[in-house]
């Protein structure tokens, strides 16, 4: 494993001296493939791959896709599958999930299907992982097939050791997986005639709150904090990992990543019409309404309660949106107090346009490369 920590470091030293612009630190896409109203999830998905050639041709560093079910605005139930798409799309852009919900799955299937993604695309593929089940109660039943739910999310730092072993192949002998071997993985290169592999999907731990903080410092691994629907929490779950963090055969010292919702358009109040209906989208959501991403139009029209304005604003007040200038200076403000080494942009917006814009004025904002008109 120490080949993999000197594989990473040399990827965290290539990263801060590629050609970031202005930009404090690599900034990298998180994507959930959204749904607009009067819109299909092909297109959605298409959007996607378009998002994901623009983030490469800027300079972004990741495009991550998130694990989401049971939400009609939401096309990003299957990583695998989107990532898969999206490798053959691009070329050089790190992909990975952000993250794929590990409760929902079986260990070995994961290590499958991210060996799998390695094969078609070597060296460029993450493995965020979340404890969540990425939905409702309900929802999370059918995936898991039990009604346990708080069993899986406790057994979460069981279900990750043995998919890490999985991953490495080095189950020890007389353990019951020990003849059990992920294919693709490291066992093709101990076999008569096999060859090994350069490496493995780099596994990261994805949080909103302290537990996978504690847990991603205790084993040394790059931590990922969703900032952007759990802000309140950011600095101490940082602190935390910071604080217990040890060094592995993966990092010699913490790397953590913020997602933040950001969205730039020519001017302020754009912008606001577009932020307005990713809003509107998470009051629905949460009140157990989830449906498309409605049209700055409707989310203009909606008749807000007072309790619903006072949800809006305190949303809003965690987003970064208005002209480039403005958001960049919001994102610069938010790596000066988190301590951040890497900005996760995931941005909700009505259409493609709105999107794959607002990631090339950011773009443009920090003088990163590969600028031309949309």
């Amino acid at each position: 494993m120490a080949e993999e920590r000197d594989r990473r470091d040399d990827q965290r030293d290539t990263v801060r001296g590629e050609a970031l612009g202005r930009a404090p630190v690599p900034l990298s896409v998180l994507d959930l493939a959204t749904v607009g109203s009067g819109a299909t999830a092909t297109q959605a998905l298409k959007t996607s791959v378009s998002l994901a050639r623009l983030a490469e041709r800027r300079g972004f560093h990741r495009f991550w896709v998130a694990e989401h079910h049971s939400m009609p605005g939401v096309a990003s139930s299957s990583p695998a599958v989107i990532l898969g798409h999206l490798a053959a799309h691009t070329e050089r852009i790190r992909l990975g999930s952000g993250g794929v919900m590990l409760p929902n799955h079986a260990p070995l299937v994961i290590a499958e299907q991210f060996g799998t993604l390695e094969a078609l695309a070597p060296g460029r593929v993450d493995l965020g992982l979340g404890r969540a089940p990425g939905t409702d109660g309900g929802t999370a039943a059918a995936l898991r097939r039990t009604d346990r739910l708080r069993e899986g999310a406790d057994e979460f730092p069981q279900a990750l050791s043995e998919l890490i072993r999985f991953l490495d192949d080095d189950f020890p002998d007389g353990h019951a997986y020990a003849r059990v071997h992920a294919v693709p993985g490291p066992v093709q290169g101990t076999v008569p005639g096999g060859v090994q592999s350069a490496g493995r999907p780099s596994v990261w731990l994805l949080g909103s709150s302290g537990f996978s903080a504690r847990l991603a410092g205790t084993l040394g691994l790059p931590f990922s904090f969703a900032h952007h629907f759990s802000a309140a929490n950011t600095i101490p779950a940082l602190d935390l990992y910071r604080e217990t963090f040890r060094p592995s055969a993966v990092l010699d010292r913490p790397y953590a990543s913020i997602g933040v919702s950001a969205l730039a358009a020519e001017d302020r109040a754009q912008a606001h019409r577009q932020v307005l209906t990713g809003a509107l989208s998470m009051i629905r959501l949460r009140t157990g309404r989830p449906g498309l991403v409605p049209t700055p139009e409707e989310a203009e029209a909606y008749p807000f309660s007072e309790l619903e304005r006072e949800f809006v604003d305190s949303w809003l007040a965690n987003v970064e949106y208005g002209t480039p200038d403005e958001v960049r200076e919001g994102l610069d403000g938010l790596v000066k107090r988190t301590g951040a080494d890497e900005l996760m942009i995931t941005s909700t917006a009505h259409g493609r346009e709105a999107r794959l814009r607002s990631y090339e004025l950011i773009a443009d904002a920090y003088g990163l490369p590969g600028g031309r008109p949309l």
